[in-house]
């Protein structure tokens, strides 16, 4: 059932671009003597990538001054993306732990707001090109997990539907579940470039959202000195469960929440 436009309830200053305030730590969802996770917000770069990025603050930085110890990247997400990212206090053991991503040895989930209503379930097998020319497989997973449509027109539709899908990718391309989502013609809300500039432009004005809804929910990989499977999960942002809200979401029949 759609819902009525005066339903909206948004909450003031959940921007995605946040600034990072250092007396409040990272949340750290995950920690021993070799490794250390953390739920990453939105709009917080994991390390610099270039001159440009060197002056923003990093969850690499910011995770180093909390520890006020060294750590390794393991894996990357966007800085758009929120959710479950794993360091390495140890060099060897962060050489592992990379090695398992480089062999798809590790099982992540990731939880998406898109436009209109997604099948079921669904495999998206299309190839991709990377950032030097090459085309490389590309396989990504997804299940609905809830569906909704709103009185708010756009374009020539009198209403505008969303879905909540669960995604698991297959392989590790760059923005391969935005660019995935984006060629099935069901890209993320709040996705830039590869998302709809219309929907992006309307949350916006009408819900103060810049954020891009996709979060890494959760991450499986094996630890190479306790020698055991380990899944990390990483809570929802504010961001992402205020939408949830507003849109008005019915998660009550799901349980995957």
């Amino acid at each position: 059932m759609k819902k009525r436009a005066t339903d909206f309830i948004m909450e003031e200053g959940l921007e995605q671009e946040k600034t990072i305030d250092k007396k409040n730590p990272l949340d750290i969802i995950y920690q021993d003597k070799y490794l250390v996770a953390i739920n990453k917000p939105h709009g917080l770069l994991v390390h610099p990538s270039g001159i440009a990025d060197e002056d923003r603050e990093t969850a690499m930085y910011l995770l180093k001054e909390q520890l006020d110890k060294w750590i390794y990247v393991t894996h990357r997400l966007d800085s758009k993306t929120a959710g479950a990212i794993l360091f390495a206090i140890n060099a060897k053991v962060q050489k592992k732990i990379n090695h398992q991503f480089e062999k798809r040895l590790n099982k992540k989930v990731y939880y998406a707001i898109v436009r209109g209503y997604t099948n079921d379930a669904d495999i998206i097998d299309y190839a991709l090109i990377n950032t030097k020319g090459k085309t490389q497989e590309a396989i990504t997973r997804f299940e609905t997990i809830a569906r909704t449509e709103i009185d708010i027109p756009l374009g020539e539709h009198e209403t505008s539907r969303y879905s909540l899908v669960k995604v698991m990718p297959e392989t590790g391309r760059y923005h391969q579940i935005r660019k995935h989502l984006a060629h099935i013609d069901h890209p993320i809300i709040g996705d830039r470039p590869h998302g709809c500039n219309k929907q992006n432009r309307m949350f916006k004005k009408v819900f103060n959202s810049m954020t891009m809804f996709l979060h890494a929910r959760s991450l499986q990989f094996y630890h190479p000195r306790e020698e055991k499977d380990i899944e990390i999960k990483a809570p929802l942002q504010p961001e992402f469960e205020a939408m949830l809200k507003t849109l008005q979401f019915d998660l009550t029949q799901t349980g995957q929440l």
